[in-house]
């Protein structure tokens, strides 16, 4: 077990426009999506359809991350007016 005993500390988590780029990615994977539908016969025809449906789940995840993202976003920031004063 002392092979998987950490060596060193954790560095800190980065920090940065998480809001962004959670919606960012999340425009991109439906942007996929529209773009793929148009082909959905092509892709049905070699059984790739499985391509267009990620692309939707991605989509949606990204909306369920943008969602919490915001919310623990909100949080962090009631809890630290709540510390401050």
């Amino acid at each position: 077990m002392a092979k998987w005993t950490p060596k060193h500390e954790a560095p800190e988590p980065l920090e940065g426009p998480v809001v962004g780029t959670i919606t960012g990615g999340t425009i991109l994977w439906f942007v996929l999506f529209l773009v793929q539908v148009p082909f959905y016969g092509w892709f049905a025809d070699r059984d790739l359809t499985w391509w267009v449906w990620t692309c939707l789940a991605g989509g949606g995840l990204g909306l369920i991350g943008v969602w919490y993202v915001r919310r623990r976003d909100a949080a962090i920031k009631r809890h630290r007016a709540a510390q401050s004063g």
